[in-house]
């Protein structure tokens, strides 16, 4: 019984793990051999006998008989005296099973195998969170807040796994108190030595999509597709939608009567605003549609290039670049077209890039990010606008709008 009250001993703690009986004798037998390994220097003619049913395992270490005073390797030989005192009958050249009781390896090694076993069932354990976690990729998950960190909230689920929301992962609106249910996507999962580490997001885009599949049944039976997504999260998304079912009105049925069902997304994302548009093959209308809610008058395209040159009235620009030029951006991103923006019927006005000599590249390049590429497009704008617009100091916009005064008044 000594093997078995220390297997018990040993094994008190499995329980909490949630391992079954017949890996934990296995992961025994591992841990086993490696102490017999250790004392003997191998463990070869040792055999280990798992009885998982009975929670016991017994050792039997096995050795040739040779003749008094001719042993050479005690772990594989026995004396003829010493092999007479287990079977009085023995004779040389035959072979010796001896039990060997886990108290004869010593109260050091005992506790050695004990912290070896713990360790195993760790590394055990944390090899099917990575492995149940690794599927979950991707997927929407809910955890609870447990600790607030500067730069990450570290989150329980149900079982007490560790997830991280680190500070890049939520959206910027985000505010969230011990206790509080966080939902986000299983981003990545990595073993970081033999620990896994579990990465939540709520700014990545196939959150959102995973929203729509959750809150609209259309999009969680496959009648309606999502394209693409795109956002900058707490701010503004694009998402377009298609279906194979003329008789569904794709957008109709994600924003539902008086946005009813995209209202819930709405506000697990912060109040995000979202645009839902009707996906399509023809760039030209998904590029007009992606624009929205600025009405384009008409579009030059460049497929080669994947540039586009729209042409609007004067009060549908700020429409069409919106607030900090998420608009115009996003809606870049959504049809892989790099967007420009004209004004319809403004005359004698000049590109920017024609001001190269007086203005810096990177300042030019910043003021077309937000779609104004000329002179009139840039001056038309109220100082506090393009600072809010714009990521340039004020002084920086204020040498610029400077410069193409001067070119005007000439």
């Amino acid at each position: 019984m000594e093997n078995i009250a220390l297997i018990e001993s040993f094994s008190e703690f499995k329980d909490d793990k949630l391992i079954d009986r017949v890996t934990l004798m296995a992961i025994l037998e591992d841990v086993f051999r490696s102490a017999l390994k250790k004392k003997y220097g191998e463990d070869d003619n040792f055999d280990i006998i798992v009885n998982p049913d009975k929670g016991d395992l017994e050792i039997w270490r096995n050795r040739v008989v040779v003749a008094d005073g001719e042993v050479e390797d005690p772990n594989q030989e026995i004396s003829l005296a010493e092999a007479r005192k287990i079977e009085p009958d023995f004779e040389v050249g035959e072979d010796v099973s001896e039990e060997v009781k886990l108290v004869d390896l010593g109260r050091r090694a005992i506790l050695a195998l004990r912290q070896n076993l713990i360790s195993k069932i760790h590394e055990h354990d944390n090899t099917n969170i990575f492995k149940h976690f690794k599927e979950l990729e991707g997927e929407i998950y809910t955890a609870e807040v447990h600790h607030i960190r500067h730069r990450a909230i570290i989150l329980l689920d149900d079982e007490g796994n560790e997830i991280v929301l680190p500070k890049d992962r939520q959206i910027p609106s985000d505010f969230f108190r011990k206790g509080d249910n966080v939902k986000g996507i299983i981003e990545s999962v990595e073993l970081k030595g033999n620990k896994p580490t579990i990465i939540l997001s709520r700014t990545a885009p196939v959150f959102l999509e995973k929203l729509f599949e959750q809150e609209i049944p259309e999009v969680f039976d496959g009648l309606i597709t999502i394209q693409n997504v795109v956002r900058v999260p707490g701010e503004k998304a694009k998402v377009a939608v298609d279906t194979y079912d003329d008789r569904i009105d794709p957008v109709g049925a994600c924003v539902g009567m008086k946005g009813s069902r995209i209202h819930s997304i709405v506000r697990e994302l912060g109040n995000e605003n979202i645009d839902v548009i009707n996906f399509t093959n023809n760039d030209q209308l998904y590029i007009t549609r992606a624009l929205s809610p600025a009405k384009i008058t008409s579009i030059k395209l460049d497929e080669e290039n994947k540039t586009a040159e729209v042409m609007l009235k004067p009060e549908e620009v700020s429409k069409a670049i919106g607030r900090g030029g998420h608009n115009i951006r996003l809606a870049g991103q959504l049809t892989g077209y790099e967007i420009d923006v004209f004004r319809e019927g403004v005359e004698e006005d000049v590109e920017l890039k024609e001001f190269s000599d007086e203005i810096e590249d990177w300042v030019i390049k910043e003021f077309s990010r937000v779609g104004l590429d000329t002179a009139k497009s840039v001056l038309e704008q109220e100082l506090e606008d393009l600072i809010r617009l714009t990521d340039l100091e004020e002084e920086t916009i204020r040498e610029v709008v400077k410069v193409l005064k001067e070119e005007f008044e000439e």
